[in-house]
């Protein structure tokens, strides 16, 4: 382990300068989050570090057991199900309230989900709210109507460009009513109508795009704009101490990039869960600065090692559980969970020089994978040799993922052939996947019309054209370029290609990953909830986080199928049917290895902290007790 003696000024200056000029009282939990906060406006996030806020300041109609992940009662004390199973009523508590003292009432949920089915919002999960009657039609006739405000709209003055604009909203908002199944019955009772049974909604209603926002905090922050015809929505109310909330939380102050402070929502009807009465997030993006901070006691809790040392740390966390294998071994048996066992472990047997029990490496809900960019030219004009399967499949067969996590991660993650983590969902059988055959590899490239023709080490076509260089794109993080380096090595060596390495800045990565503005890149997913068209709906055409721009009839039709079908068995069959499809033969995408995630935690301290794979960590549940 590294020497923490020189650090002390270096926590003062990272960690320290974020508190000097804004003197606070020591929050009963500090944690450093995954990353920066991006947005507190539930229907906008895409980002773990978001939603884990989010959970802790909004509470939806239902929620998680974090242990079990089974379905709990949230705003909602109760609902029924219609037997077609398309028809969802909720009765609403009335002891729910917003922390400013108003009630929570049917009509801020059906409000929050509109927000989500206006294009106008950019809501990145709008197309979950399709699982509701008439949403995805409601979604794409809006976004027509856009379009026909900017033909309409091109001769028109700035006060008739506004009067349009204002006529189409009012348009758009009766249609609404109209047309879309989500109806407040009276102000505890909200009736969600679905466009199909959907065996899994109640886990999606507890995801954080569904929860609600407090209408009369929001609306002044929403402008229609003459220049789109379009609502914007600015965010001011998402800063405190605009943010109203109606979770265990309020937020108390959020300087980004610095810290986030949340502390108890005195109108949270729900108190008694709530273990610590303030939370102070702190914002560091270093990882070796993160790791500092936890061990000189600046924070109780880092929920992501990322140093590059951190296979050294999990190898001496090994030594202290080899030595105290048997007694570990005995409390499980008694019954004890995980952290219960570890905190017995540190009061009994406190780590000896050379070993360590406060990091803890979690199988999680996700898996690392590379991209393939599956259009038929790339978005510069050039040919794009993996518009083909074939070549995709051959370029899988070519990496060998097991030196990938042994020699390059040194984190020994499961190697994955598959997207969807294996026994993760009950009831689903996945595809086996490509595994690493090089020879097969390159009869898959010779099928496709690509050999060494000359015998100069290199690919060429039959009319003699090389192979173009693939290109890989990757965020501008260590453990990523070591990887890079890696695939980009064997497939040079394996197949006779060129490769390049483009490494930029995580959030430009991003935009070009969602413009689909590369060859190859960098991915990754996690699960959202628990059933496979949270993996397999990333290769649905048109899907807002389908990066490869894959597009496959047969496969969307499949999943319509399993959309439209009633029985469970039978529609696990044809989910099992697209994932072997998407995994066996196209490949839009290459699996790597399944997701471990990595805490840094005191066991005898930190209690409730969540070892479930979707490791969802409920801020209100963690308790430090020193």
């Amino acid at each position: 382990m590294r020497s923490v003696a020189p650090i002390l000024m270096l926590i003062a200056l990272v960690v320290g300068a974020v508190l000097l000029d804004r003197p606070q009282p020591v929050a009963d939990l500090t944690f450093i989050n995954r990353g920066e906060v991006h947005s507190l406006d539930p229907q906008r996030m895409s980002w773990l570090q978001d939603f884990r806020i989010a959970d802790a300041i909004y509470e939806g109609l239902v929620d998680y057991d974090n242990d079990t992940f089974e379905i709990v009662p949230g705003v909602a004390q109760t609902w029924e199900v219609s037997p077609d199973g398309l028809t969802y009523t909720f009765h609403l508590r009335d002891t729910a309230k917003w922390s400013n003292g108003d009630p929570v009432t049917a009509e801020d949920f059906a409000y929050s989900w509109r927000r989500a089915l206006f294009p106008d919002t950019v809501a990145g999960y709008a197309d979950l709210f399709f699982k509701i009657k008439g949403g995805r039609a409601f979604f794409d006739w809006r976004t027509a109507q856009l379009e026909t405000f900017t033909a309409q709209a091109a001769p028109l003055s700035g006060p008739e460009r506004l009067k349009l604009a204002q006529a189409m909203l009012d348009e758009a908002l009766a249609r609404y009513e109209q047309t879309v199944g989500i109806k407040a019955l009276d102000a505890h009772t909200l009736a969600v109508t679905l466009e199909v049974p959907t065996p899994y909604m109640l886990d999606l209603l507890a995801f954080g795009p569904f929860k609600p926002v407090h209408r009369p905090t929001v609306e002044p922050y929403v402008k229609l704009d003459a220049a789109t015809g379009a609502l914007r929505q600015h965010h001011g109310w998402t800063k405190p101490p605009h943010l109203v909330s109606n979770g265990p939380y309020i937020l108390a102050v959020w300087r980004y990039m610095r810290d986030l402070r949340m502390e108890r929502n005195p109108y949270y009807w729900n108190a008694r869960a709530v273990k610590s009465d303030s939370v102070l997030c702190i914002a560091v993006e270093d990882a070796n600065t993160a790791v500092l901070a936890y061990e000189t006691g600046t924070i109780d809790w880092l929920s992501d090692v990322g140093v590059d040392y951190r296979a050294d740390m999990l190898a001496q966390k090994q030594k202290y559980m080899d030595r105290n294998a048997a007694r570990y071994d005995e409390l499980r048996a008694q019954g004890l969970g995980y952290n219960e066992a570890m905190a017995v472990l540190a009061e009994e047997s406190p780590p000896q020089p050379g070993e360590r029990n406060d990091i803890h490496a979690f199988a999680a809900y996700g898996t690392y994978f590379y991209n393939f960019n599956c259009q038929p030219t790339l978005n510069s004009g050039a040919f794009n040799p993996f518009k083909d399967a074939r070549i995709r499949r051959a370029f899988a067969r070519a990496v060998d993922k097991s030196a990938i996590v042994e020699r390059v991660t040194r984190m020994n993650q499961p190697v994955a052939n598959v997207l969807i983590p294996p026994g993760s969902i009950a009831g689903f059988e996945g595809a086996k996947g490509i595994g690493y055959d090089p020879a097969k590899a390159r009869e898959e490239l010779a099928g496709a019309g690509w050999e060494d023709r000359n015998g100069d080490g290199f690919i060429e076509d039959a009319s003699g054209q090389l192979f173009p260089t693939v290109e890989i794109l990757f965020p501008s993080v260590a453990e990523h370029k070591s990887i890079a380096q890696a695939i980009a090595h064997m497939w040079e060596r394996q197949l006779g290609v060129k490769c390049r390495l483009r490494e930029e800045e995580t959030k430009v990565q991003a935009t070009h990953l969602q413009e689909h503005d590369f060859m190859v890149a960098r991915g990754n997913w996690y699960g959202d909830y628990g059933d496979p068209t949270t993996f397999l709906d990333l290769h649905r055409t048109g899907n807002s986080n389908n990066d490869r721009n894959y597009s496959n009839p047969a496969f969307d039709e499949l999943m319509d199928r399993a959309d439209r079908e009633l029985d469970p068995e039978k529609r696990m069959l044809l989910l099992e049917q697209a994932d072997a499809m998407t995994i066996n033969e196209e490949l839009p995408l290459l699996p790597l290895f399944h997701q471990v995630t990595l805490y840094m935690y005191d066991p005898a301290e930190l209690r409730n902290v969540s070892t479930h794979p979707r490791l969802t960590q409920f801020l209100w549940e963690m308790e430090v007790v020193k």
